[in-house]
């Protein structure tokens, strides 16, 4: 996925979750939008690089939309909502080797109670729901999901093991977004139940997937497989 012009600028302080301040290069202090509804542990601190792009949409309050931040050197992609894209993509073009050889592919479809899923994999035999997750939390020397207790996430893998027991496939797919090289975990000190929950439907045939996307000033992609 190619990334819209982006702005560089150092960051202020991040608040209400979805707000941020930061000073660009040019002197100019704006407030951007925050698509991220973590933490963001690991992921941001005062006075660090960030990118934001700018989308001059007037329906839109804030032009701004943070992208990318820089901790120790590693880029961080932080807006959650490239996961999905870059996960389309990386099916589409056969990086994810598990996802092949379905006919069709769409998104946010119903299911479940109340809930949409990810991507929806469909031939003649069989139909394949992806959920999907963005890892952008790093944990002393391995990165990991969640960065925060989530019920909905828990849900979430409730409703793939449903989904099995329905006779489809489900596949829970964890897309690491920032360029460390290190091993991937659940961080369970963080959301005991999510773990929990993880642990029973895994043994209730839910697939774990775990791929590492490659980041750079002008894109983001899938590349490879992380071992988990």
């Amino acid at each position: 996925m190619k990334f819209e012009k982006l702005i560089h600028g150092k960051l202020i302080k991040r608040y209400k979750r979805f707000l941020a301040d930061i000073i660009l290069d040019d002197g100019g202090e704006i407030t951007a939008h925050v698509p991220n509804s973590g933490a963001m542990t690991s992921c941001i601190e005062p006075n660090c690089d960030v990118w934001v792009t700018f989308h001059d949409d007037p329906k839109r309050k804030l032009k701004y939309t943070l992208e990318l931040t820089k901790i120790d050197e590693n880029l961080i992609c932080t807006n959650t909502g490239v996961a999905n894209k870059i996960a389309v993509e990386a099916i589409n073009n056969g990086v994810i080797k598990e996802l092949q050889g379905y006919e069709s592919l769409k998104t946010e479809q119903k299911y479940g109670q109340n809930s949409r899923i990810d991507i929806l994999l469909e031939n003649e035999n069989q139909k394949c729901y992806v959920e999907i997750k963005s890892v952008s939390l790093r944990i002393d020397n391995s990165l990991a999901f969640p960065d925060a207790v989530t019920s909905r996430g828990t849900k979430h893998l409730k409703e793939l093991e449903e989904m099995v027991k329905q006779g489809h496939r489900a596949v829970m797919l964890y897309v690491i977004q920032r360029t460390d090289d290190l091993p991937f975990k659940l961080a369970c000190q963080i959301d005991k139940k999510y773990c929990e929950a993880f642990d029973e439907v895994t043994k209730n045939g839910v697939e774990v997937l775990v791929y590492q996307s490659s980041i750079n000033y002008e894109e983001i992609f899938i590349s490879n497989k992380k071992e988990f």
